[in-house]
C-alpha cells in the first residue's frame, strides 16, 4: 500500500535533485511507494536551496516541483512558534536545525505521517515528548 501524508526533509529533496548524491537511487526508489503531494515547510525549501547552491538547475527544480504539486507547504510558523521554540531548546545539544524542529512539529500535527529523510538525527528526536517519529529512512 502506498504511503500518503509523507513529510519531506531537505536532505532527501536535495538527494532527489542531484543524481550524484549518495542517496539519490534510494530516494528515487522510495517515490514508487509514496503518493504526492508530500508535506513540507519553507525552512526545508530554504535548506535545500542552500545544499544545492552549486547546482543551479536543481535549485530551479525545487520550484518546478511546487508548481507540479509534488509537495505542499503546510506549516505555519506563526501558529507553531512556541512548539518549535520548545523543540529547539530540548534538542540544543544535538544541535537541532530550525528545519528539523519544524518537521518534528509537523509530525506531531500529522500523526499518520512518516518523515522521508536520510538524516539520522530523526532517530533521536521524539514527537509529543516520547514517541519515536515514523521514518522512511535508508537501511544500512
Amino acid at each position: 500500500m502506498k504511503r500518503r501524508n509523507v513529510i519531506l526533509d531537505a536532505v532527501t529533496l536535495a538527494a532527489l535533485l542531484n543524481r550524484k548524491d549518495q542517496h539519490y537511487a534510494w530516494a528515487a526508489a522510495q517515490l514508487n511507494e509514496i503518493v504526492p503531494p508530500l508535506l513540507t515547510c519553507e525552512a526545508v525549501l530554504s535548506e535545500a536551496h542552500f545544499v544545492l547552491r552549486d547546482i543551479p538547475t536543481s535549485r530551479q527544480a525545487i520550484m518546478e516541483l511546487a508548481v507540479k504539486d509534488f509537495y505542499k507547504v503546510v506549516f505555519n510558523l506563526e501558529d507553531e512558534k512556541q512548539a518549535v521554540k520548545r523543540l529547539l531548546e530540548k534538542y540544543a545539544d544535538v544541535p537541532m536545525s530550525f528545519a528539523d524542529a519544524c518537521l518534528v512539529r509537523m509530525s506531531e500535527l500529522h500523526p499518520e505521517s512518516a518523515v522521508f529523510t536520510t538524516d539520522s538525527d530523526f532517530k533521536i528526536y521524539r514527537r509529543n515528548g516520547r514517541q519515536p517519529i515514523p521514518l522512511i529512512f535508508p537501511e544500512k
